[in-house]
């Protein structure tokens, strides 16, 4: 068992202010593989003051020191890249075919990405006499999810760093091992003291403790609408920057002219990936009336084919969900589904078959379902979709836009230009057309109540920067 009970404040490994140890669970299994502290808000103040004490020198580094630091830690990653999907594995349940293929490349990916940024990027440009000057903002708290550790650490630790900023961050206390070892990863390169902080602990203590510190310039937030709204209450007396990467129910339009077959296997496959726990994943199947009986077939077909069990087994397609509250959710929402009158073709509640320990989800598919009913408005992070008919394109969108949620949409058909044509009406932060993947090059953010800002790439820099406008800069004579 791993003993992770200190934080990385200052460049140092500190013991907590005061005890108060934390079982982390693999969710395989039930049992316990670490053990981590939580800490509380003098925890908070004390790597606060030495992030902010780190950023009245790191804040004037040349772009070229943040691209030596930046090509360090991309190459200690990529010496810890096995240790890393283990340990994504362990900790979350992401099979480790998948932690290996995109969960711990997810994290490199975002800091080669913003190498490239970086090496382009225009921190000063004269407009007439004034210079429009892009700042760090100062210090920055970080407070991440369970469902894709690296990914969401990596793209707001990295444009930090890239940006000038300092920082202090607060994994998720459920599977908070993976930024453990990343803090070694920026220890190992480097990194000078008090760049980067690491507090572990809950969101009510230590979530609020960072959104609310007056040092704290700004606060990016990825997880639940119900956290990110939290989050935001917290940091409004400061008047702190927030950025939030929210919840989502993400619509996935599949035309009448698309190769159906084909564009529902790759709809089902991205919707159960992770086990569902994505929250772009496209959790609203719309399908054509007049196709609705054939995608179900195929949709039940695939769901009962699903491979689920111990995250190790490298023919392992899905792996349990996170936790114990997790499953109890997925089960309170399929329950749901079936008392809402929806069409139950595959999976439904309980253990899927072999499964003994761990939490464990049947991959299911509701039809027939009425975008009013639960399953198809509520966040429910786990395997299961549900598939929605449309009468006509135009309905589709409607459809497709009626919910509380803009982070994603995707759209499939035969003609490229038609589908450019709907997801332009989709209100969405993101739409994939005709099953295309992600692109750190992009951004990634959402409409709604799916959160605000952006994250990757070059607008994912922009986020961890003030604008100043310094007139009479040139031409004033005087």
């Amino acid at each position: 068992m791993k003993d992770c009970r200190l934080f990385y404040i200052d460049g140092k490994w500190v013991s907590p202010a005061e005890p108060h140890d934390f079982a982390v669970t693999n969710p395989a299994t039930e049992e316990q593989i670490a053990i981590i502290s939580f800490g509380k808000a003098v925890d908070v103040d004390r790597a606060v003051s030495a992030a902010k004490m780190a950023f009245e020198l790191y804040s004037e580094t040349t772009v070229e020191e943040r691209l030596a630091i930046l090509h360090r830690v991309i190459e200690v990653y990529k010496s810890h890249m096995d240790e890393m999907a283990e340990t994504i594995s362990l900790e979350m349940g992401a099979p480790i075919s998948l932690s290996r293929a995109a969960q711990a490349p997810a994290g490199l990916g975002h800091l080669l990405e913003i190498v490239k940024v970086l090496n382009h990027f225009k921190f000063e440009e004269t407009k007439g006499s004034t210079l429009m000057r892009k700042e760090p903002i100062g210090v920055c708290g970080l407070i991440t999810p369970w469902n894709w550790p690296m990914n969401q650490i990596a793209c707001k630790v990295a444009p930090a760093i890239a940006a000038g900023c300092t920082m202090v961050l607060k994994p998720s206390e459920i599977a908070p091992l993976s930024a453990h070892l990343f803090a070694r990863i920026l220890d190992e390169a480097g990194l000078p003291a008090g760049v980067f902080n690491l507090v572990n602990g809950d969101g009510q203590t230590v979530g609020s403790a960072i959104a609310s510190h007056p040092d704290v310039a700004m606060v990016s937030f990825t997880g639940s609408t119900r956290g990110g709204v939290a989050v935001a209450f917290a940091a409004a007396p400061s008047v702190k920057r927030v950025t939030q990467e929210l919840g989502g129910k993400s619509a996935n339009i599949i035309l009448d002219d698309a190769d159906l077959v084909k564009a529902i296997t790759e709809g089902v496959q991205s919707c159960f990936r992770n086990t569902g726990q994505s929250c772009n994943a496209p959790t609203r199947m719309l399908i054509a009336q007049s196709q609705m009986a054939e995608a179900v077939e195929v949709a039940k077909q695939l769901a009962e084919a699903a491979r689920v069990g111990d995250p190790f087994d490298k023919e392992t397609q899905f792996g349990p969900v996170v936790s114990r509250a997790q499953f109890d959710r997925v089960q309170k929402m399929i329950a749901r589904g079936i008392e809402e009158g929806a069409t139950l073709i595959a999976g439904g509640l309980g253990h899927p078959k072999g499964t003994i320990k761990g939490y464990f989800v049947r991959p299911t598919v509701f039809a027939n379902v009425c975008n009013d009913m639960a399953i198809a408005r509520e966040e429910i992070f786990g395997p299961v979709l549900v598939i929605i008919p449309y009468e006509d394109e135009a309905d589709a969108v409607r459809i497709a836009n009626d919910s509380p949620y803009g982070l994603s949409g995707f759209v499939t058909s035969g003609d490229i230009a038609r589908a450019r044509r709907v997801a332009n009406r989709i209100r969405a932060g993101n739409v994939h057309l005709n099953g295309a993947r992600i692109d750190f090059g992009g951004c990634f953010g959402g409409y709604k109540q799916s959160g605000n800002g952006r994250e990757w790439g070059e607008a994912g820099l922009e986020e961890f920067l003030e604008l100043k406008a310094v007139f009479g800069y040139t031409g004033a004579g005087k």
